[in-house]
């Protein structure tokens, strides 16, 4: 390193102005609990256990994947996406306005299909015997209480109906399907369709025809080549709201993994969001062979189990595509949707173990506590210096001014987000840069005691006190450098601002500190004292 005095003064003041700059053009960033924003840690959901360890470990690798692209192209800035242990990730979002959407952004599984849309009349003959089946597990008590219930929550209906003992299964007894002559739970709640292939089904009965579509004794009455979706939106006709309910293809033609890119917009004739989707080679191909096949049926574009929209096929469509949201959708639900399509669907469904929201004003209160903790530090080592060592105090005191510009102008040129730990980590930082110094200024006392020349004593306690410097700064900057390979987001701040602190510290205490001696001697004779 520069030897010279003139190109000592050179190189700090170099580092000072570049260091001043960075922090001017970039401002630190900063982290969750210092802007406010969400923390959540997400779980594999699989309460049954049929995933193994192994297979647990691969599907959150791609999950990470996934969510880190979603939250990337959502544009939060410095966001926290992190694997821990075999099916956790821990998800931080600094600085989030709307955590509803968020949290659903993250959480949608964005599985898309789309499958052709099937008769009614497909179903029909079908419906008498998904009533005996309803009928046949849960008991005619039970299908009647539950038609009176239908208006209450679907999980209270559910509490009270179907304990442990409710679900009958395939052992109900012989006369529950003679009982059932009577009854048509099921089809009692189906009105004729607006829309190609679709019930109508009114939004109080909604919960009871889903607890009656979960049974698998219903699933498995079901024709084999048929299922059945619900539409994604509620609809008013005259005075009433439904939910559609499709007749849908078992098999989807295309999936949403041939999906290359997925773009929002406005249709500029109806002015109502939509989302244009191109496929790949292959599902361009396909798609375009089936659609050929089926001019003036309809298509359903599912996701996630819910039905889009189920546009008529006019004529063969070939590689590109539109996906029509409803009339209560908005723009920002049409980018958001195009946003999961394009970085995927994951891969399993994953529940949210813990979360928890900072507010900004929490943030600015730990921020204002940082800065009196700060300054008070700060005031405090300034007054023990100057009053213990006098002028080499006074030179240790503009060293540190460097030092904290160096820090400072470090963290925001390699994009460092401060968090409250990273504060903590930088009052530490200090603090070791401060004992650097004392290191250095007892050495020079001893060897003053001995009787060695100002210049020579200085050398020399320079010298000396470099090997104990050295150790603890490497044995520092080694747990820093563990604590950020293993740690989370607070620790990582932590880590991350502890070690710019410790190699901005060894810098100032051997480098600018010894500068600031050489200026001071340098209008001095060798054998003149020094107050120290």
């Amino acid at each position: 390193m520069i030897k010279s005095l003139r190109g000592r003064i050179a190189l700090i003041v170099i580092l000072v102005i570049f260091s001043l700059s960075s922090l001017y053009r970039n401002q630190l960033k900063l982290g969750l609990d210092l802007q406010g924003g969400m923390h959540i840690v997400l779980e594999v959901d699989d309460p049954e256990g049929t995933l193994s360890d192994e297979a647990r470990s691969q599907m959150i690798d791609q999950v990470e994947r996934i969510i880190r692209t979603r939250i990337d192209e959502f544009g939060v800035e410095e966001p926290l996406v992190q694997k821990v242990g075999r099916d956790r990730i821990i998800v931080e979002l600094p600085g989030i306005e709307d955590e509803g959407r968020a949290k659903e952004l993250i959480q949608q599984s964005a599985f898309l299909e789309f499958k052709l849309v099937r008769s009614v009349q497909d179903l029909e003959p079908a419906l008498r015997r998904l009533d005996r089946q309803i009928v046949a597990a849960l008991g005619e008590d039970s299908v009647r209480a539950l038609g009176r219930a239908v208006e209450g929550p679907a999980n209270d209906v559910l509490a009270e109906l179907f304990g442990d003992g409710a679900v009958q299964g395939d052992s109900a007894n012989a006369d529950a399907e003679d009982q059932a002559a009577a009854l048509a739970p099921f089809t009692s709640l189906l009105f004729d369709g607006d829309y190609e292939g679709t019930y109508l089904v009114a939004v109080q009965d909604v919960p009871a025809a889903k607890i009656f579509m979960a049974l698998p004794q219903f699933q498995r009455a079901l024709p084999r080549d048929i299922q059945l979706h619900w539409d994604w939106e509620v609809i008013g006709i005259a005075a009433s709201t439904y939910r559609r309910l499709f007749v849908l293809e078992d098999d989807a033609f295309v999936t949403g993994d041939m999906l290359e890119n997925a773009v929002a917009q406005r249709n500029p004739q109806f002015n109502r969001p939509e989302v244009t989707f191109q496929l790949n080679r292959v599902g361009g191909r396909r798609f375009a062979d089936f659609t050929a096949q089926h001019v003036g049926d309809y298509i359903a574009i599912v996701l996630d189990g819910e039905v889009v929209s189920a546009p008529v096929v006019n004529d063969r469509i070939g590689a590109n595509g539109v996906i029509e949201m409803g009339a209560s959708s908005d723009i920002a639900e049409a980018a958001d949707l195009a946003l999961v399509l394009r970085a995927g669907a994951l891969p399993v469904k994953l529940r949210i173990m813990e979360e928890r929201t900072v507010g900004p004003s929490l943030g600015q209160d730990s921020i204002d506590s940082g800065k009196l903790a700060g300054i008070i530090g700060l005031l405090l080592v300034v007054v023990i210096m100057i009053g213990y060592y006098h002028v080499a105090g006074v030179l240790a005191v503009f060293a540190l001014a460097v030092y904290v510009s160096l820090v400072l102008g470090g963290l925001s040129a390699f994009g460092a987000t401060l968090t409250l730990p990273g504060i903590g980590g930088l009052i530490l930082s200090i603090g070791m840069a401060v004992d650097a110094n004392v290191l250095i200024f007892e050495r020079i006392r001893e060897e003053l005691i001995l009787g060695r020349a100002t210049r020579t004593a200085v050398d020399e306690g320079f010298a000396h006190a470099l090997s104990a410097i050295v150790d603890a700064n490497i044995t520092t900057l080694i747990t820093a450098v563990i604590l950020f390979q293993f740690g989370t987001g607070p620790v990582r701040g932590f880590a991350v601002t502890l070690s710019i602190g410790i190699i901005a510290s060894f810098f100032s205490a051997l480098y600018v500190t010894r500068t600031f001696f050489l200026i001071y001697l340098a209008g001095k004779k060798a054998s003149d004292p020094i107050s120290i």
